[in-house]
């Protein structure tokens, strides 16, 4: 499957030149910065129409949105705070900072007890676990002192 490559390519015309001896060759604008070092490789002057340092966009930066433009299709791979076992704090379907702590995925787990949420302290109005965040120093107290206690008897 060959690459199509989306380019310009202009010459001078001047009989002058011409007369001269000198020989004309083609002047290429590239458009595309993936094929610039497809280019680089051929030519040795082209012109380049698009700032070369501009980053190109990915495709986790992209928002969504109702443009009809692009469509994200698929995803590959899998994502740590999603699709694997995570502390509540850290969840990306329940944003922390912009949804109620109650609120927890099938992956969630308390931070502090570290056991699938809910935990039996979750909403308790004294200490609910919830809340519970690795950037609050009372948590993670909480959290290394449940650490040294022995696991209780079934």
């Amino acid at each position: 499957m060959e690459k199509a490559v989306e380019m310009e390519e202009s010459t001078c015309s001047s009989s002058s030149v011409e007369d001269q001896g000198t020989p004309l060759r083609p002047i290429f604008c590239l458009k595309k910065k993936v094929d610039l070092k497809i280019f680089d490789d051929i030519y040795d002057c082209f012109i380049l129409d698009f700032d070369p340092v501009e980053p190109i966009p990915s495709i986790s930066n992209l928002s969504v949105s109702s443009n009809d433009d692009l469509s994200v299709v698929a995803e590959k791979g899998q994502v740590a705070c999603r699709d694997y076992p995570h502390s509540r704090h850290l969840c990306l379907k329940y944003p922390f900072d912009t949804t109620p702590h109650e609120n927890f995925c099938h992956m969630c787990y308390c931070y502090v007890c570290d056991s699938v949420a809910p935990c039996k302290y979750w909403e308790d109005p004294k200490s609910a676990h919830c809340h519970a965040s690795e950037h609050i120093d009372a948590w993670k107290l909480k959290r290394s002192l449940g650490k040294n206690q022995p696991p209780p008897c079934s």
